[in-house]
């Protein structure tokens, strides 16, 4: 018992005197917490052009307001098959209407319900940190 109450106080000690982990490039590493001000939306640009294959499309107008819950989901008042050909807006492509199995449902795809986990607005701001990437258009001109 004595032996293990030492080796138990040995290991707690011992990890009261662990450093964290560090980490090379980090955005926590940058010299001031910048937020950036999303006040500028950009106003009703029609569709943004995708930049990769598979890219969910940007959302080109203002999403504020707009509510997207468990019971409701407002985007569909205007994506819906139903209501997109009298609107105007794109509609929800049958992707979204398959389960993971390649069933077609009724209604949208429980995984595919919550719009803006991949569609997201696009907004006119300064980036916080350099954004490197290359479409592949510029990776194949180089």
């Amino acid at each position: 018992m004595k032996k293990s109450f030492i080796f138990m106080l040995a290991l707690c000690s011992g990890l009261a005197f662990a450093d964290a982990p560090q980490v090379a490039n980090s955005i926590d590493k940058t010299a001031e917490s910048v937020s950036p001000a999303f006040t500028n939306p950009y106003k009703d640009v029609g569709n943004i052009p995708v930049t990769f294959p598979h890219q969910p499309p940007l959302v080109p107008h203002s999403i504020r307001g707009l509510q997207v819950t468990k019971n409701a989901n407002q985007c569909l008042g205007c994506h819906s098959p139903d209501v997109a050909p009298t609107t105007g807006a794109p509609r929800v492509p049958e992707s979204h209407f398959l389960t993971r199995d390649g069933q077609k449902t009724e209604g949208t795809s429980p995984r595919r319900y919550f719009c803006l986990q991949c569609h997201v607005q696009q907004t006119d701001v300064n980036p916080i940190i350099q954004n490197k990437f290359e479409t592949i258009r510029q990776m194949q001109g180089k």
